[in-house]
């Protein structure tokens, strides 16, 4: 029973993180400012992230797991030098 409830649980919440995944999309193409477009894309990181988590918790492989964590790390260091290319207009000082 614990197992058609996990299964499930986890069906729904990749069908949702696809939703958001493409809400993120909408608003990273159809951004009125570049910083609604970062958003976007920081929004759509974070969901593959989760998406590629909830498919390893599916098949119980490890490489989703690190495979997020890479993008989870990448991500942030993205999400940084578009940040303080917008503040400044340049990246390295």
């Amino acid at each position: 029973m614990s197992l058609v409830i996990l299964s499930w649980s986890v069906t729904i919440a990749q069908i949702m993180l696809a939703l958001a995944m493409a809400c993120a999309c909408v608003r990273m193409f159809r951004g009125p400012r570049a910083q609604d477009r970062v958003m976007g894309l920081d929004t759509l990181y974070i969901n593959s992230m989760l998406l590629l988590l909830t498919h390893g918790i599916r098949t119980g492989t490890a490489i989703y797991f690190e495979a997020a964590l890479i993008i989870g790390l990448l991500g942030f260091v993205s999400s940084v030098a578009l940040a303080k290319f917008l503040m400044r207009g340049e990246v390295i000082e």
